[in-house]
């Protein structure tokens, strides 16, 4: 992947707004937009922009997680295991 092909600036953008929506559906790369050749938007696909959101929580309860054990915030499986049959009985 090449993302200098990717970077257009805001006024591209305007004139070929379907064409750029049509590759980035198909190409599932994200198009940078810049103004005054400063970067202002990254536009994605929703499929990608999807997929990302998902893994961004998924890290996000990994992190949680791994605070949890080192505050020491934590149970043993069999204890959860006790709770759930507890629960669901």
């Amino acid at each position: 992947m090449n993302i200098t092909q990717d970077i257009k600036p805001i006024s591209y953008v305007k004139t070929h707004a379907a064409d750029i929506l049509d590759q980035i559906n198909v190409t599932h790369r994200p198009m940078v937009v810049t103004q005054n050749g400063e970067v202002k938007a990254v536009i994605v696909d929703p499929i990608t922009y999807q997929e990302r959101e998902t893994a961004f929580k998924l890290l996000k309860l990994l992190a949680q997680s791994e605070k949890d054990i080192q505050d020491g915030n934590r149970i043993s499986q069999n204890a959860v295991f006790k709770k759930m049959e507890a629960k669901f009985k």
